[in-house]
């Protein structure tokens, strides 16, 4: 087998050296005889140029090649997309870090980062139990410790057992490991007190991002007035608004009403959709629930009325439900968007187009690195469906450790399990903990002249309102800014503390208020947002003393 392999190598280099005559040869004696032609040496050089000589080359009249890639050539869609919790403000935040870790000096001494919901980063425990399945997949030789116990082996096994060569290193089919989706579905029965789900209606995505933008590129089709409307709630999680930019589709907003905790008006879904018909094909309609950034967990009759509006209109439904886990107030109440649809009556739940997502990345986990995430698909059109998984099967699949870890949040330690009692008093610890700042949010942010919060009935966000002074807006008009970005940005020098300015959460221009008879007093100028990660209010209260 080697000889092969050498005589193959000799055959390459003899053919290489078949386009140079050498300069010298070398007989057998050791006698040098000269030759036409250019040296070994000399070939090598010219068939193995460097990277300098190549540029030096590409200076046509000392000029360099031009890029072939510019803000001018580049697709405008990307330029167009703006994404908040990770914007300027949050740049500025990484450039006080590295300041103060190079010795500088600020009025505190570290950037305590709210932006963005990474329980982890900011000191949350992972769930034992679900690492520790995690480990066991990732490297199976732990299976003969005895630190492990058998409740997560035999989880681990039968997930290794359902990947290509029993490793967590292959890949699995597109839509995700089938045992893994069949727990999911077998969740979601549970969940909903026994409404059907089918394991192949389920896909693992990474995140649940990934699944969102994927169903989006599904529906967004056309040009002018026939392109794809997608409606949003404003305030919105920035990825609704971004995605629709790249996509080059309409955003079509409906307001949540912020008067009566962020609620959902049927009323308003109805103006947006007349408004949006002048100028589009409103499709699809996008919901999230426990609500991102605004923290309201909408009730079963708001629910009916959306999925009655979205039956009524012909709108594709895409339900957000990441923060199911994540209900505080204890007069509200997680409903599944398809259990509701399915308690409506055979009609509605045969026709209505329907896609909810979930993640390992918030709940009670906060796992956000695995990108670990799956959605339902109900009442797909089957050749689209065929599409869906056409369009799956481009990015291969998603990461295997983070369909490990969906598969233990579905498939959870029982009561009759040993592991049961320790995983049942962290995920409670993290939820009651979760709980108390949430309340805590609004308690002190209401006690701050100037500030109005609502409270936060769910999810992992408080947005309060601003009022910001006359002067400040002047001076921010001055420096070409939004006044919430100014005041993001002066809380951020000053304090260390890191916030999304609500702006990039509600995208819209002032004169936008006379045009639609919106009220000033939410989208004012002097009036602004902020999205504000609850975990960390503890850290933001010693911070501000």
């Amino acid at each position: 087998m080697y000889r092969l392999q050498s005589l193959a190598a000799r055959s390459l280099i003899a053919g290489a050296l078949d386009h140079c005559t050498p300069l010298t040869q070398t007989s057998l004696t050791g006698v040098r005889h000269k030759s036409q032609g250019p040296s070994v040496e000399k070939c090598g050089q010219m068939r193995f140029i460097t990277a300098e000589a190549k540029a030096s080359a590409g200076r046509l009249d000392g000029k360099m090649r031009e890029k072939t890639l510019t803000m001018d050539t580049l697709n405008p869609q990307v330029k167009a997309v703006e994404y908040a919790v990770r914007g300027p403000i949050v740049i500025k935040a990484g450039e006080i870090e590295r300041y103060l870790e190079e010795g500088g000096t600020k009025p505190f001494s570290e950037v305590i980062k709210a932006n963005i919901g990474d329980a982890h980063a900011m000191g949350q425990q992972p769930i034992t139990f679900l690492r520790q399945v995690v480990a066991l997949c990732t490297f199976p030789e732990l299976m003969d410790s005895p630190s492990f116990p058998e409740d997560a082996k035999w989880r681990a096994r039968r997930i290794l057992q359902g990947c290509g060569g029993h490793s967590l290193g292959s890949y699995s089919a597109s839509p995700g490991v089938e045992c893994i989706r069949k727990d999911i579905a077998a969740y979601i029965e549970q969940r909903d007190e026994g409404v059907p789900s089918d394991w192949e209606n389920i896909y693992l995505t990474t995140g649940a991002s990934d699944g969102i933008m994927t169903i989006l590129r599904l529906l967004v089709s056309g040009k002018d007035s026939s392109r794809t409307g997608v409606m949003i709630p404003i305030p919105q999680y920035p990825l609704y608004s971004a995605a629709i930019s790249e996509m080059d589709a309409v955003q079509v907003n409906y307001y949540l009403d912020e008067d009566n905790c962020w609620a959902l008006d049927i009323n308003e879904l109805h103006r947006a959709h007349q408004a949006a018909k002048q100028h589009c094909q409103p499709r699809v309609i996008c919901i999230i629930n426990p609500g991102n950034p605004t923290g309201q967990v909408q009730s079963k009759k708001c629910i009916e009325e959306v999925l009655h509006f979205a039956y009524e209109e012909n709108l594709f439904v895409m339900s957000d439900e990441v923060y199911q886990d994540n209900v505080y107030a204890p007069d509200c109440q997680f409903h599944s968007f398809k259990k509701v649809l399915y308690e409506m009556g055979p009609e509605y739940f045969s026709s209505v187009e329907l896609v909810s997502f979930h993640s390992t990345s918030k709940g009670y986990t906060g796992e956000c690195g695995f990108r670990g995430g799956y959605m339902e698909v109900i009442n797909m059109d089957p050749e689209v469906k065929a599409q869906l998984v056409k369009l799956l099967s481009v990015r291969l699949c998603p990461p295997l450790a983070g369909q490990a870890a969906m598969d233990v949040i579905v498939n959870p330690p029982q009561p009759e399990e040993h592991t049961f009692k320790q995983f049942h008093q962290e995920k409670s610890s993290v939820l009651g903990a979760l709980a108390e700042k949430a309340k805590l949010t609004e308690q002190i942010l209401n006690a701050v002249p100037g500030i109005k919060c609502n409270p936060v009935q769910g999810a992992m966000y408080a947005f309060p309102r601003i009022f910001i002074p006359p002067k400040a807006v002047e001076e921010a008009k001055a420096l070409g800014m939004q006044p919430d970005m100014l005041y993001c940005l002066r809380l951020l020098e000053e304090t260390g503390i890191c916030v999304v300015p609500g702006s990039g959460d509600i995208p819209l221009p002032h004169d936008f208020l006379e045009e639609h008879d919106l009220k000033s007093a939410i989208f004012g100028l002097e009036r602004f947002f902020f999205g504000l990660f609850i975990c960390l209010w503890p850290e933001l209260k010693k911070a501000c003393e």
